[in-house]
């Protein structure tokens, strides 16, 4: 999981307005399948562009190895996000909420209405973004990695190499 300093770094990166830049949106567009460009569009502007600093971050690190699959996890590890309609502020509480509250709390609080099922939503962001994915046809590799990209590296299912690209571009 990330660290202050990373999540400090996301959060000021987060208040800056805008999408990501038109070549960016182009490029990131162009390595998704259909299903995926549709939840590409769903996700908020600040979580798109973090999206594709980790994507080429990934390129970067991996070369090669960096095949579509691999490109559209990075670009839609979050996507489960859109599930809590939260803004900045409200992730800054929901990260703060879920440091003290035990984790198997979040799948029933998701099922409520309120304040209590948004946070649950947001704490379960890499299953439902998993779930999102799959209904959208993503490779198994790019849903799995929604899935897992809270989890320790010791559960990961990925080619350790392309797990770890991908964690350490996105704690970058």
């Amino acid at each position: 999981m990330s660290g202050p300093l990373h999540l400090a770094k996301r959060f000021f990166v987060s208040l800056r307005p805008g999408p990501p830049s038109a070549p960016d949106e182009t490029w990131a567009k162009g390595q998704l399948l259909a299903g995926e460009v549709e939840l590409w569009a769903s996700m908020p502007n600040p979580d798109r562009r973090h999206a594709v600093g980790v994507a080429h971050g990934v390129v970067d690190l991996l070369a090669d190895q960096a095949t579509r699959p691999v490109v559209a996890a990075a670009l839609l590890h979050d996507v489960g996000k859109t599930a809590d309609g939260l803004c900045t502020p409200g992730r800054v509480v929901a990260t703060l909420l879920w440091a003290v509250v035990p984790d198997h709390r979040a799948a029933a609080w998701a099922e409520r209405p309120g304040w209590r099922g948004v946070m649950g939503r947001y704490h379960l962001h890499p299953v439902i973004g998993a779930e999102l994915l799959r209904a959208a046809g993503s490779d198994p590799l790019t849903s799995d990695w929604a899935a897992q990209h809270h989890q320790p590296e010791s559960t990961w299912t990925l080619p350790a190499d392309v797990a770890r690209a991908l964690q350490g571009a996105d704690d970058d």
